[in-house]
């Protein structure tokens, strides 16, 4: 049987005592280790690149013609050597960034994480820098992928900028909203913000739990008088539903129209409800339109209800 060896861990300044003097250059002469790191390979690498007030350790190319910056670091990494990496991706234009570490910390494997699913279009990666003997060989490095991209993160970058858009286009919304409400003079609404993460925004409607509510999502709105009294508060929001609906006709020849009565079997929440189609996703020429006739919508159901809302014994 053939002697099988065990692999030793000795410390990196073991086998190459200065980083810039002996670790780069062996790098830069070895960058197929580099290469099976990543699952790129790299040609062309040049040491000691100036980039005005600094110098990149490695600067290589993919073999479709990309640019790669290459950062190396003993110790722990730290921000500096990251801000670094990031200046060096820039400057010279590159797509793939690649640090090499011998600690890596855990704040900064989250952030080329985060790096990676951003919009930038540029790989991370993070390696760990080991030096390993095997036996009573010659010291070599060892090199571990900590972090780096991967479709998962390119995914979730997508959908990062899906919903910065469509916070962007929800927020639009209800300023837009707000404005058409104010200039019929649906006072309830008056003093309300609202930011592009918000599915609805309420007013009260005098009584506790009881509230005004504008809703809305891609391709449909809402308007509605809540009912939520609170945690254990279902019975009591159906009985209150109850209470009002003994109003019902009232309520709907003031409001010009049908309503929804919603107890909404198996949930807290009940709701006097009025669906109107259309929503922040629609094309913005479309916009006005809906949004004049989900304030009309409010403006009626305000009025309609606000009397008998004031009544309720609660």
């Amino acid at each position: 049987m053939n002697k099988v060896e065990k692999i030793t861990r000795i410390g990196i300044r073991e086998a190459f005592p200065l980083e810039p003097r002996h670790f780069t250059p062996w790098l830069r002469d070895n960058i197929d280790v580099v290469s099976d790191a990543i699952g790129i390979e790299l040609i062309s690498p040049m040491s000691e690149q100036s980039t005005g007030n600094f110098s990149v350790d490695i600067k290589a190319e993919t073999v479709d013609g990309e640019t790669v910056v290459i950062e190396n670091q003993y110790g722990n990494s730290d921000h500096d050597h990251l801000g670094k990496l990031i200046t060096y991706l820039s400057s010279f234009s590159a797509k793939v960034a690649i640090w090499i570490v011998e600690t890596p910390k855990q704040e900064h494997i989250n952030a080329l994480t985060w790096l990676n699913e951003g919009e930038n279009n540029c790989d991370f990666y993070l390696l760990r820098v080991e030096a390993i003997k095997i036996g009573e060989s010659a010291a070599a490095p060892l090199l571990s992928l900590i972090a780096g991209p991967s479709a998962e993160s390119k995914q979730i970058g997508q959908k990062r900028k899906a919903d910065n858009e469509n916070d962007r286009l929800r927020g639009q919304f209800w300023d837009d909203l707000l404005e058409v409400s104010s200039s019929i003079n649906i006072k309830h609404f008056a003093a309300i913000k609202a930011s592009g993460r918000d599915a609805w925004i309420g007013s009260t409607a005098g009584k506790k739990g009881l509230t005004y509510v504008y809703w809305v999502n891609q391709t449909n709105c809402r308007i509605e008088l809540r009912i939520d009294r609170g945690k254990d508060s279902e019975q009591e929001n159906i009985d209150i539903l109850e209470a009002l609906r003994k109003h019902r006709p009232e309520i709907e020849s003031s409001f010009g129209g049908e309503l929804n009565w919603a107890d909404l079997e198996g949930y807290r929440v009940c709701s006097i409800r009025k669906e109107i189609s259309g929503g922040y996703k629609n094309s913005q020429d479309e916009w006005k339109a809906i949004l004049s006739n989900l304030a009309d919508n409010m403006n009626r159901l305000i009025k309609a209800t606000s009397k008998h809302v004031k009544e309720l014994s609660i």
